[in-house]
């Protein structure tokens, strides 16, 4: 009986602070998979922030930086280079009890058909995300969310509402930037991104000019095909999951139980 008891009095200390946990913080697991077919598209580090929603990284159809220094301006850092470099520090500005972070390819960018994953604890009223990466090879072009609401991943409540998010090659950013260049671009064989040239432009929706790389060699090894891109295709996705599962939690205690039962008989 003193094993029932024990059993059971862990199995509600175990569900209790699991509660505890959900009112204010999850252990969640972010999937990054990169869906190009070979010699496709990849993608640069995904950057992200879970916020309150204030963060604005970009406008469509506007410029994506104040005059100055443009190769530094938050949302050129991720397109230009992948590195997120001022865009961290923009999000935490304007939100500074943000969750950041980042998720990298097996072997930094992710190639054509190569996944990764990463577990972050995230506070359950930051409930909107906000990602940016690069898309390669590209001088400005990358794949993020313009509306710092338009993913609401938790709900008022602390649950977890939104699963996953698919990006299509339609929805492939052109940062206006940077004009199109291979001489210039980011990990591209033979390719200087330290050297740009601006192009005063303005951020639109573009996989077009992505043509300006075919053929040619990526720092990955592969030579890009342009032809593998439809508008149509997902080309990159994010997948949230909670960590432990709820179900993993109920056959955690359904186990303790189990255990208990049998030592009293």
């Amino acid at each position: 009986m003193r094993l029932a008891s024990l059993a059971l009095v862990a199995t509600a200390s175990l569900l209790a602070s699991a509660a505890a946990a959900t009112a204010a913080q999850l252990q969640i697991r972010i999937t990054v998979e990169n869906l190009a077919p070979t010699n496709g598209v990849g993608f640069a580090p995904l950057r992200f922030g879970f916020g309150n929603g204030t963060f604005d990284a970009f406008n469509e159809n506007a410029v994506a930086f104040n005059t100055g220094d443009i190769a530094n301006a938050p949302i050129v850092t991720v397109a230009e280079g992948g590195s997120g470099s001022t865009w961290f520090p923009a999000f935490a500005a304007a939100e500074p009890n943000a969750n950041l972070g980042s998720v990298t390819g097996p072997s930094g960018p992710f190639t054509p058909g190569s996944t990764n994953s990463g577990v972050f604890t995230i506070d359950t009223a930051n409930r909107f995300f906000t990602f940016g990466a690069m898309v390669i090879p590209s001088n400005d072009h990358f794949i993020g969310n313009d509306d710092p609401q338009e993913y609401e991943v938790f709900d008022a409540a602390g649950n977890l509402i939104l699963t996953s998010i698919s990006q299509p090659v339609s929805e492939f950013w052109d940062a206006g930037s940077e004009t199109e260049n291979p001489a210039n671009a980011a990990f591209l064989v033979g390719g200087v991104n330290d050297n740009r040239v601006n192009e005063n432009g303005v951020v639109t929706f573009n996989f077009s000019d992505l043509v300006a790389f075919n053929g040619l060699q990526t720092a990955a090894g592969y030579n890009f095909d342009f032809s593998t891109l439809r508008a149509n295709d997902d080309a990159f996705r994010i997948t949230f999951a909670v960590i432990p599962e709820p179900s993993a939690l109920g056959l955690l205690s359904l186990g303790l139980l189990t255990l208990a039962r049998r030592r009293t008989t």
